[in-house]
């Protein structure tokens, strides 16, 4: 499949391939819902869709690291060395880092803003020494380079029936929508790496600090305060996803069944996060395997829907909101036994 999708993007040299093939072993190894979706593109697009992934991890994990032994000017140095060469690779092309070398091809072939590369990097050195955000507005700001300029690094490869600038704030509101289910999902892990994302007005406005947040995830215990602070932030989500939306049918069809599959299965998160009652301090949320088959059986039957639709001219309807999964606000169903459950990333 690998050298299909590398065939059909035109990519010969052996050097790029390699470095393609790299990046899309990172993400089906790391990105399980993002690999699922991006199965749904046309195979010619695939390849860059590897390499913004691709390199946007290799990029959190020189931040994210566990390893008590590297520093935080450890971290710092190869986020410079890895910025340097990203800055070089986009002038020249040329890198012996993989991720690097296959992000700077991508870059060319679909002449995506550099600007979102640096603004991105600049969001992963914020990771180095911010803890916290005192407001969502604050939040928001960290998130333009974090997540919303991952939209807009994908749209170019996406392609638009609208111009492209009208379709980026959705983009890079999905960016956002992404990245906030993350944080909830991850509010154990990151507390670990002492990081708290969600924003302390929030968390004040429910009786909730940092503090307690500590006490729960080191002892196991419930506490309503936390709870309820949670589920704020998840409706918070709720509206971003929603804000994010109409973007959907701003998108060449072909990649519209990759992007709703992404946008339903993210959404999907915050269903597992409800169903298992806003436990996140003390374990991630899983997806039923079931759901997810059944939304990627549903992505792959609209591919079908648009290809047939390209072939004889015709556009296919466009996804609106009201087709869109509705997500419930509280647990509506039992959560799923364990041998029917699987992480998602």
């Amino acid at each position: 499949m690998t050298d299909r999708e590398l065939d059909a993007a035109g990519i010969t040299a052996p050097a790029l391939r390699a470095a393609y093939t790299h990046c899309r072993r990172l993400n089906a190894q790391h990105g399980k819902t993002y690999f699922l979706a991006t199965r749904l593109l046309p195979i010619e697009r695939r390849p860059a869709v590897h390499a913004l992934y691709g390199f946007a991890r290799w990029a959190d994990d020189l931040v994210d690291s566990l390893d008590p032994a590297v520093t935080t000017d450890q971290r710092a140095a190869g986020l410079t060395r890895l910025q340097s060469d990203m800055e070089r690779a986009l002038q020249n092309g040329e890198s012996t880092e993989p991720v690097v070398l296959a992000l700077a091809d991508t870059s060319r072939r679909y002449r995506i803003d550099q600007r979102h590369f640096s603004d991105f990097m600049g969001a992963m050195r914020d990771d180095l020494h911010v803890t916290d955000y005192p407001t969502y507005e604050d939040l928001r700001a960290y998130m333009h380079g974090s997540a919303a300029v991952i939209g807009l690094q994908m749209l170019p490869v996406l392609g638009t029936v609208v111009p492209r600038e009208e379709a980026e704030p959705y983009a890079a509101a999905l960016g956002v929508a992404f990245q906030l289910t993350n944080f909830l999902r991850d509010v154990g892990e990151d507390l670990d790496r002492g990081r708290v994302y969600l924003p302390a007005d929030l968390l004040k406005a429910h009786g909730v600090d940092r503090d307690l947040l500590h006490w729960s995830r080191s002892t196991g215990r419930r506490n309503t305060h936390i709870t309820q602070a949670l589920t704020a932030f998840a409706d918070l989500t709720r509206d971003v996803y929603r804000e994010a939306a109409p973007g959907l049918a701003m998108l060449d069809p072909v990649s519209r069944p990759c992007i709703r599959t992404a946008y339903v299965l993210y959404g999907g998160i915050l269903d597992a996060v409800a169903d298992e009652g806003y436990a996140v301090v003390h374990r991630r949320a899983v997806v039923p395997r079931r759901r997810r088959a059944a939304v990627a059986l549903d992505g792959i039957a609209r591919v079908m829907a648009a290809r047939v639709a390209a072939r004889s001219g015709e556009g296919p309807d466009a996804p609106t909101t009201s087709t869109l999964r509705r997500w419930p606000t509280t647990p509506s169903r039992p959560a799923p036994s364990g041998q029917d459950r699987e992480e998602v990333a």
